[in-house]
């Protein structure tokens, strides 16, 4: 059987810093990102996509709070958000992944999945919401919203002050159309899904979906469908090469190779940012703990370059 591996693209992979995100700016960045996953496909992977939608969801909501505020549109809610950015991004990786194949002379059908995911809705993070979402509003403007719409405001912790709209990121419990992923990418196909951590939902006592405000961490979301489709490997783009140990302080210091153990202990005693690499560490140590057999973290460019990436596996790879 040939091997199947998940890749996780970074919200880099379209929109990157100091880029105003037109189309032509994320399309070109798109074809970039995927020129590096020839690599796997020339390799004979089966391969599953999926992305980040921070900042193209985060556009989405000021779009809603821009019609609402001058034409009256309703506005819609998280869910559909979350939706429209997952078929909006898929739409524009499938077509760049497309024509990448093309330009190497690969045929592989390429498919796009809006799908769900599924939370717990008792999970603590709704009762602690941190994930910020959206524009920065002024504390009037933040204090206005909370009693009109009941959302709940943190402060921004930029420079330029604000607040910033938080909802909860509750863990991914299960993928909905898990089967159908695994039977597509084990046909061939390359499947686009999971997109920005998938859109958050659960069963009520009637077994009927239900929506919630929230968003799913998309690499513990990409994590927790690789284990339910069988991958064998998990691959997470970002734009460091490498792990690093006390990142960006005069003891940082590479860690290239890693088993499970080494690594759950550098990650219980703090080495890895919160805000930044620890969701990808932990995304990695819950796919090798439910069976997968390398997790690796790099660069999209330094993909083929094996000497490359930092791999996290149960054992220490000879």
């Amino acid at each position: 059987m040939r091997k199947l591996a998940v890749t996780a693209l970074g919200g880099n992979a379209l929109l990157r810093e100091n880029e105003r995100g037109t189309i032509e700016e994320q399309e070109q960045n798109a074809a970039e990102t995927i020129e590096n996953l020839i690599f796997l496909i020339k390799e004979g992977y089966d391969l599953v996509i999926t992305h980040g939608n921070g900042p193209q969801v985060g556009n989405i909501l000021m779009r809603n709070d821009a019609g609402e505020s001058l034409y009256g549109i309703a506005p819609m809610p998280l869910d559909i958000c979350v939706a429209d950015s997952q078929g909006g991004i898929g739409y524009m990786i499938e077509r760049m992944l497309r024509n990448v194949l093309n330009k190497h002379g690969i045929h592989r059908n390429v498919i796009t999945m809006v799908n769900m995911v599924v939370v717990d809705p008792g999970d603590p993070a709704f009762g602690n919401p941190l994930k910020g979402i959206g524009k920065i509003y002024s504390e009037e403007e933040a204090r206005k919203l909370e009693e009109e719409k009941r959302w709940i405001f943190k402060p921004s912790g930029k420079s330029t002050g604000g607040f910033r709209r938080v909802v909860p990121s509750p863990r991914p419990t299960d993928v909905v159309n898990k089967e159908v992923i695994a039977s597509l990418a084990r046909s061939g196909n390359i499947v686009i899904a999971a997109g920005g951590g998938g859109i958050p939902v659960y069963y009520d006592e009637m077994n009927n979906v239900r929506t919630v405000d929230a968003v799913i961490d998309k690499d513990l979301a990409s994590s927790l469908l690789a284990s339910q489709i069988g991958a064998d490997e998990l691959y997470i783009l970002t734009d460091v090469p490498f792990i690093f140990k006390d990142f960006g302080k005069p003891t940082q210091e590479k860690l290239e190779f890693l088993d499970y153990a080494d690594t759950l202990r550098y990650l219980e005693a703090g080495t890895f940012g919160e805000g930044s690499m620890a969701p990808k560490i932990r995304a990695c140590l819950n796919f090798v703990a439910g069976g997968g057999k390398k997790s690796v973290i790099t660069e999209a460019k330094k993909l083929e370059d094996k000497r490359y990436g930092s791999k996290i596996t149960m054992h220490y790879e000879a």
